[in-house]
């Protein structure tokens, strides 16, 4: 989720990223900030907004919030806020968010590491952008980054590109994927409602996640 602003020849996307969980730390926050805003900016793309070509520009912030509470999600009102839990254990081994165009989640540690591109292709999620429905792209070079795990590939994206499409290592590897034009025109800018030259991108779904290893534990 997000705020659209218009600002000159620029159409400025601002999110914050507010991580907290057992696995959450500071530099876990600024790294997800920077995955995020990096590779959302990569193809410099424009979009046509009311007859006008704006440079759309992801400006992403972060924060490590040890003391937050499930009442202070709830209530949030502000468009920019996404909340992520970060735990070592994640129900279904996998990382997700609360649905398409939403501002919660819950991310398992292990698919965070440096060049995952976990956080981005999230990320993507909260903006409203789904899986591609076709999840064979062979001959189609570089993945977009809305591809999940289990996408057919050419083998110099594969996990190891000497074993045949499908197979265990013949998929693709979440570190190949890319933002690219088609993504960014997907989020639909130029379908916002822009009020005083700002459009909120998203919904609020302000779900506290809690540990789901506790949760297991406590037997729910």
């Amino acid at each position: 989720m997000g705020e659209a602003e218009i600002k000159t020849a620029q159409v400025i996307i601002h999110s914050h990223i507010i991580c907290y969980g057992n696995a959450a730390t500071d530099d876990l926050s600024q790294q997800i900030q920077q995955e995020i805003e990096t590779m959302w900016n990569e193809p410099e793309a424009a979009v046509l907004i009311n007859g006008h070509r704006y440079l759309v520009k992801f400006c992403i912030t972060s924060q490590y919030n040890t003391d937050i509470t499930e009442l202070e999600i709830l209530q949030n009102t502000n468009p920019r806020n996404n909340y992520f839990r970060i735990e070592e254990y994640a129900q279904g081994n996998i990382s997700f968010v609360d649905g398409l165009g939403c501002n919660t989640g819950y991310f398992k540690l292990e698919n965070l590491y440096l060049g995952s591109t976990t956080a981005a292709h999230e990320y993507g999620h909260t903006l409203g952008l789904d899986h591609p429905q076709n999840m064979d792209i062979r001959g189609r070079g570089v993945p977009g980054i809305m591809y999940p795990r289990g996408t057919l590939v050419d083998p110099q994206f594969q996990y190891d590109p000497t074993k045949p499409a499908g197979v265990t290592g013949g998929t693709m590897h979440p570190m190949y994927r890319r933002v690219k034009f088609a993504d960014i025109d997907n989020i639909n800018l130029n379908k916002a409602r822009f009020v005083g030259g700002s459009a909120i991108i998203g919904e609020f779904t302000n779900v506290y996640h809690r540990n789901h290893a506790e949760s297991e534990n406590e037997g729910f």
